[in-house]
């Protein structure tokens, strides 16, 4: 008798154990004609994560039959982890993808999903969001994705150091480099910037590049087939940057001091000001006890480029072409952007959205509802640097920027190591 209690006991235990090892998955059990949706995205800490969780719970209830299996990788992570998935037999249904080239890899590889005959079949789905927000994910006229949410990149500025200096908004490069001086004799540092992660300065470049070289030579670059980089705008726009750290516009160790440290010293009113996203003015609201201003990268007087751009991009979802239930796949994107759940998503996470009307007076202070509008009203997005080339070309000018900084490199250098590799590129 003890022996047979003892095996009961150790099949319990067994079954227990191997309970215990099923993942970290939000699937719940089901029964085995249940559909699955493997979801991939790019926010893994609990409060972003937890809002997933809440959103999978709502679809798998208004869908029965049909389960959602989540998974995320951080910011960095991601962009490895997706790389490495997409090359597999084992792509998600539904994965995070930044636009323009990073997306366009995959489209070109065949890994996605041509969306538009989905769209074309629900117009007021496809009207619901912003163009702005679809047209980086499009390719020959075709949409490959949905965008979740859509980023401007602001210099945001602490209004009492402004007001007590008699500053205003400068809307010019030179009138910023003026700004900048000004604050820099008070003592206090003008911006800070966390380049740990050069990241952070291809921001910068991002929006320099754009402003300072014509838009369709720019545009012909950023193809990895049509790449030349030669233009002189280039330079400029590099030694736009570095003129920020040789003057001292910037506070000392920019390349080892990280993002949320500078956003620190903006707290404590230790710099002036700091170059952020849209998404990011929630924490100026929460943390910052001070009033706040912000204001888009100043136009250059002389640059090449349009100077009515905006430096920013959507990110969004993109569907597995090798999805063996597309229709389930895209009817849970579509309601992940519904108005009702971005509204929630806007009014939970802050997040800016570019379905039409998500971000209201109602759901978003109004420093995130006029940060949206200014993207709006922009010509155009200059999109992220380090998603819209190709990734070999990313490798070698980012480091550069903290050598650049660093006086390791000069300007010339480093696009020259860019026009090199670009070369590399198209004679493969």
């Amino acid at each position: 008798m003890r022996r047979k209690i003892a095996l009961l006991l150790c099949l319990v235990m067994l079954t227990g154990l191997f309970a215990g090892c099923t993942g970290t998955d939000t699937k719940t059990q089901g029964s085995s004609d249940d559909i699955t949706i493997k979801f991939l995205h790019k926010w893994p800490n609990q409060k972003d994560n937890d809002y997933f969780v809440s959103a999978i719970a709502k679809f798998e209830e208004a869908n029965p039959g049909v389960k959602v299996s989540m998974d995320s990788a951080g910011d960095e992570a991601m962009k490895d982890k997706i790389r490495v998935v997409m090359g597999t037999t084992e792509q998600p249904d539904v994965f995070f993808s930044w636009s323009g080239e990073f997306a366009k890899n995959f489209i070109r590889e065949g890994n996605v999903l041509d969306l538009t005959p989905y769209l074309e079949a629900d117009p007021e789905w496809r009207d619901s969001i912003m163009m702005a927000g679809l047209e980086p994910f499009m390719e020959d006229g075709k949409y490959y994705g949905i965008p979740y949410r859509i980023n401007g990149k602001f210099f945001v500025y602490n209004k009492k150091i402004f007001e007590e200096n008699n500053l205003s908004e400068p809307k010019t490069w030179s009138e910023f480099l003026s700004v900048l001086e000004t604050i820099k004799g008070t003592g206090v540092a003008p911006i800070g910037l966390g380049n740990i992660y050069p990241w952070a300065a291809c921001h910068y470049i991002t929006g320099l590049n754009q402003k300072c070289v014509p838009e369709d030579v720019r545009h012909d670059d950023y193809i990895r087939e049509t790449g030349e980089y030669t233009d002189p705008g280039y330079i400029k726009a590099l030694e736009h940057f570095k003129e920020l750290n040789d003057k001292g516009y910037f506070q000392e160790g920019v390349n080892s001091t990280e993002h949320n440290m500078a956003l620190e010293m903006f707290y404590g009113e230790k710099v002036a000001m700091v170059y952020v996203e849209l998404e990011e003015f929630g924490d100026f609201d929460e943390k910052f006890e001070g009033e706040w201003g912000f204001f888009p990268m100043p136009a250059i007087e002389d640059g090449a480029g349009n100077q009515n751009f905006l430096t920013g991009a959507p990110d969004g979802f993109m569907v597995s072409s090798r999805s063996a239930n597309p229709d389930e796949a895209v009817a849970f994107l579509k309601f992940l952007t519904t108005l009702e759940n971005s509204s929630e998503m806007v009014q939970t996470l802050g997040w800016p959205s570019p379905v039409e009307g998500a971000v209201n007076s109602e759901n978003s202070p109004a420093s995130l509802v006029a940060g949206l509008e200014a993207v709006s009203k922009a010509e155009g997005m200059a999109l992220w640097l380090d998603t819209d080339i190709d990734i070999r070309i990313s490798d070698v000018y980012l480091p550069a920027l903290q050598e650049l900084l660093n006086n390791d490199k000069t300007p010339e250098q480093i696009m020259k190591e860019v026009q090199e590799i670009s070369e590399r590129i198209k004679a493969e």
